[in-house]
């Protein structure tokens, strides 16, 4: 995969692209880069210009100096498909990635070819969650990053059952990734999207493309009834739930994701 690099409106982002043909952009949950999406990458650089992006905040993008709203994260989207000179493309995202995956289907339906949304929502924060991340991006500052005593808790938001005994391949890189992030652009990202996050149910009924939800069985963070409130506001999205599988199932299972997606593009006449 090659490097390029987008100035965007909530700064320079880093892209890491393979393959050639129609867009597929993925954009990853919070304290995580594009590599979430390596086993994806590998399975349709042959077929799509894949594009995994680093998030404002996190990898190789620039680091944040203040929150955002989700309007911007959706321009970000739009600079990216001008830089790369395509009208259209399809998206694919996880948590963070899926909720502005709807933003932008909402907003530039022009733009959008279709879209999968995974281990995410369309509700805000409930009191217990703003809580709970507050405590989070608290101690995060005080101890100078994820580190220590915050692992146990970040792990136990990300993975379910399954992937903590079976799979230390993704434990592994779970620790890896969020042990990179920068502590404050990393915090003006998680309160963006945790307490900050709007209700975006209504904005969702205005998509019109061809939409795919996925949810994981084992998802704390947002589980299955929450992701499946997201699907009903979106008409005539298709709604599906990964078994063994919690808050990444891209990085969790990979070849039943890839299996879904493959499946959806197929039923759109993708190819």
């Amino acid at each position: 995969m090659q490097d390029r690099y987008v100035e965007t409106v909530l700064g320079r982002i880093r892209l890491r692209v393979d393959g050639s043909g129609q867009v597929m952009l993925f954009w990853p949950s919070l304290l995580m880069d594009g590599t979430l999406w390596s086993a994806q990458a590998a399975h349709f650089a042959a077929r799509f210009q894949v594009v995994l992006v680093d998030p404002p905040g996190h990898g190789g993008s620039e680091l944040l100096t203040q929150p955002f709203n989700f309007a911007q994260c959706a321009d970000v989207v739009v600079s990216i498909a001008d830089n790369l000179k395509v009208d259209k493309l399809h998206l694919v995202g996880n948590s963070w990635g899926g909720m502005i995956g709807g933003t932008f289907a909402a907003l530039h339906p022009d733009r959008t070819g279709i879209a999968v949304l995974m281990n995410a929502t369309a509700s805000p924060a409930k009191r217990r969650q703003r809580f709970e991340y507050g405590v989070l991006t608290r101690t995060a500052q005080l101890l100078g990053g994820i580190r220590g005593p915050l692992k146990g808790p970040v792990r136990d938001a990300f993975l379910g059952p399954t992937a903590k005994r079976d799979k230390p391949e993704v434990v592994a890189k779970v620790n890896e990734l969020t042990g990179k992030v920068n502590v404050r652009s990393g915090m003006h990202a998680v309160t963006s999207v945790v307490p900050n996050r709007p209700d975006q149910r209504a904005l969702f009924g205005r998509i019109r493309t061809p939409v795919l939800v996925v949810a994981g069985a084992e998802d704390k963070t947002f589980p299955v009834a929450e992701t499946e409130e997201m699907a009903d506001s979106i008409p005539g999205a298709r709604f599906v739930v990964l078994e063994q599988s919690a808050h990444l199932a891209a990085l969790e299972s990979p070849e039943q994701v890839n299996a879904l997606i493959d499946d959806f593009l197929a039923d759109q006449g993708i190819r």
